[in-house]
């Protein structure tokens, strides 16, 4: 079973577009849940409508990854938000999802690719996130089916 740790939320782009810019400063909000919309991505965030079969309408990342992150690169006070992914999860083998369909509390999504790291994930997580998330970034999905996403409690 795949458990919801975290979800966020942000009303704009800090890294997305902004290459040889300086970052953006729209905050990244831990929220109960969220509302998942069938082709269009999760409503209030960033990605939202962002284009037609666009194939990050929603992010996961992987809260054992995060976990491990933090004791090997001795980073205990790295938060998952810096990540800027939708759902931090917890008990999914996200690579394997890559080209399926899967569910999460009666939502659908297809896997569509890694969420790749970036160098903005080196002031945003750790000096060092980049590389060492190179693989295990995350996963790009697209939503199939309207829901809510909650956080397990």
């Amino acid at each position: 079973m795949i458990r919801v740790r975290h979800l966020f939320v942000s009303g704009g782009h800090n890294f997305f577009g902004h290459h040889n810019q300086p970052a953006g400063e729209f905050p990244t909000v831990e929220v109960d849940e969220i509302e998942c919309v069938a082709g269009h991505g999760i409503r209030d965030d960033r990605f939202f409508d962002f284009k037609p079969d666009y194939k990050g309408q929603i992010t996961f990342f992987a809260w054992e990854t995060f976990a491990q992150l933090q004791r090997e690169l001795d980073a205990p006070a790295a938060r998952p938000s810096g990540t800027r992914r939708n759902v931090i999860t917890e008990g999914a083998d996200l690579p394997s999802l890559i080209g399926r369909e899967f569910e999460i509390q009666g939502v659908r999504f297809l896997g569509v690719e890694e969420c790749k790291p970036c160098h903005w994930m080196n002031g945003a997580v750790h000096p060092r996130a980049e590389e060492w998330l190179r693989g295990r970034g995350g996963l790009r999905a697209k939503i199939l089916t309207d829901g809510i996403l909650r956080r397990d409690v």
